[in-house]
């Protein structure tokens, strides 16, 4: 390949980061890995929103060099941002810029037709910028989905299903969050077997836009079907 298409990654804080004596902004290795895998250049953003506010202007202006963006996974998103009122006592690492960088890109992509790839909360983030809202905890180790590689039916005809290149999958989860009301336009394009929400799509939009509730990350080095999803990403990327 002699262009490799700008994927656009938005940064997660951390306290800390080996061999750096300052906090860090940082994207998990095998997710960039997946990217540049596939035959993007994954183009890590820093998140800007002061005050917990994030800047349209200023968010069209740094996306408009990009072909694609990646919601990547992170900590939970604020109740507020979806209409919740307390905070249920398992959710964590809430981060107010965090919230309004993501949701202010995800509604940019979604505006604009820019090809977005989201992942675990990236599906969560899409779902509330289009006004859906969350189960704040799926039920402790007995319902939620950490840590646990589980199957999961694909709706035939989905984009999803189209990058796959199948109707089924071995999927990679981590997250103790799902899909409550779905967001405006959205449309349901994979269920676990527990019927929780692990994929949706917004049909009848120009732009191609795939939120997984798994890490394909995770296997992306050894599963195809998970490595077709960044590739699939990559190729709208290139396309556009």
């Amino acid at each position: 390949m002699t262009h490799r298409p700008l994927i656009a990654v938005p940064a997660r804080f951390s306290a800390s980061a080996s061999a750096l004596r300052y906090a860090a902004d940082v994207n998990a290795r095998a997710l960039v890995e997946a990217v540049y895998a596939a035959g993007g250049e994954p183009f890590t953003l820093h998140p800007h929103a002061p005050g917990g506010h994030a800047d349209p202007t200023e968010i069209a202006l740094r996306l408009a060099r990009c072909d694609a963006l990646l919601l990547p996974g992170g900590g939970d998103i604020a109740p507020h941002r979806y209409g919740a009122g307390d905070a249920h006592p398992d959710v964590y690492d809430v981060d107010d810029e965090q919230d309004a960088f993501d949701l202010a890109l995800a509604r940019h992509a979604l505006d604009t037709d820019l090809p977005m790839l989201a992942v675990c909360r990236g599906l969560q983030v899409v779902n509330t910028a289009l006004n859906g809202t969350l189960r704040q905890d799926m039920g402790g180790p007995a319902g939620e989905h950490r840590h646990r590689t589980h199957p999961v039916a694909v709706e035939p005809g989905s984009l999803l299903a189209g990058a796959l290149g199948q109707d089924k999958a071995d999927v990679s989860c981590y997250h103790h969050q799902c899909v409550d009301r779905l967001g405006h336009g959205l449309t349901v394009t994979a269920r676990a077997a527990d019927g929780t929400v692990e994929a949706v799509e917004r049909p009848g939009s120009p732009g191609w836009v795939v939120a997984v509730q798994w890490h394909p990350e995770d296997t992306a080095a050894t599963d195809g079907a998970s490595r077709a999803l960044f590739e699939a990403l990559v190729e709208e990327a290139l396309r556009r």
